[in-house]
């Protein structure tokens, strides 16, 4: 099957139009779409004993035909794990720390799951390349500073188009997600949040926020990290003590290996360069919740095609 391909003509175009960095060409497959998800209960445990008749993907608001159902436990992880170093949270900064070194130290599985550490305050920058080893990881969170502004939005457009949308791992085989830790602040980013969550979803990643706001007041930094989850199938998490941020990382932890996985051809196949929304509905069972994201971008006609 010819699979159709996309150079991010339409983000270009965006960018150039705004004074912004242009992104490099992006090749994206779309003759079949992939979405990982999650279902919970009402009381947030997980439900793993569903089969493929037990849902419907609909597009368009036409019932699609699922071609692959899998019950994914343990799929390779691809993460990026985004930590704000910027002034704002430098109360909070050890408490960040000790928690992101105890996930990388329990999830990361040499030779088997592999993460890239990046810290954003007026810009993102790698602290450890994408490895498989969590002593490595580790030590990379150790050694960040916070000071400076905070870049969030370009943290995550940089995060998903450099390291977890790679041509040579096939999409379907790997759980790509995004873990990020701060206010959800940003008074320093070149690109907007729009521009943040297309990449995000061209990368099919997943995004899980933890907050570092402790203020019991709900902020606009916290319906930003609200907004990241939700629109990518993740969860946000608010703890109310900055001692209490280790709990939302085993959460996680645990969250990923506890997912479903659908694969489907687009009916019809639109090669128009556009977002396409898709929901994946439970047939009957009203008392669990469905957790994916929430559409992905169609390729556009012509242009990098085989």
């Amino acid at each position: 099957m010819k699979l159709l391909a996309l150079t991010a003509l339409a983000l270009a175009r965006l960018a150039a139009q705004n004074n912004q960095p242009e992104p490099a060409p992006i090749r994206l497959e779309v003759t079949r779409v992939s979405l990982m998800f999650t279902v919970q209960d009402k009381k947030g445990r997980f439900i793993t004993d569903l089969g493929k008749d037990d849902f419907e993907v609909v597009e368009n608001k036409k019932v699609q035909s699922i071609l692959e159902f899998t019950a994914e436990s343990d799929l390779p992880l691809r993460l990026a794990i985004l930590i704000d170093t910027g002034n704002s949270v430098r109360d909070r900064f050890e408490f960040q720390q000790d928690a992101a070194t105890e996930f990388v130290n329990s999830v990361v599985r040499r030779g088997r799951d592999k993460a890239v550490v990046m810290s954003f305050n007026s810009t993102p920058e790698v602290a450890a390349k994408m490895t498989d080893d969590p002593i490595d990881l580790a030590k990379a969170i150790r050694n960040l500073r916070p000071g400076g502004g905070v870049a969030l939005y370009d943290a995550l457009f940089a995060a998903c188009r450099d390291k977890l949308l790679r041509d040579d791992e096939p999409r379907e085989r790997f759980r790509r997600a995004v873990i990020l830790l701060g206010d959800g602040n940003d008074n320093q980013s070149q690109y907007n949040r729009s521009q943040a969550l297309e990449m995000v979803h061209k990368a099919d990643a997943v995004v899980y926020s933890i907050s570092t706001n402790i203020s019991k007041i709900d902020t606009e930094g916290d319906k930003v990290m609200r907004f990241f989850a939700q629109e990518t199938g993740g969860q946000a998490y608010f703890p109310t003590d900055a001692a209490d941020l280790g709990q939302p990382f085993a959460n996680i932890a645990n969250e990923l290996r506890h997912q479903y996985n659908v694969l489907y051809r687009p009916e019809p196949l639109k090669a128009d360069g556009q977002y396409h929304p898709v929901d994946i509905r439970l047939k009957s069972r009203k008392d669990l919740v469905v957790r994916a994201r929430r559409g992905y971008y169609a390729p556009l006609s012509g242009n990098g095609s085989n």
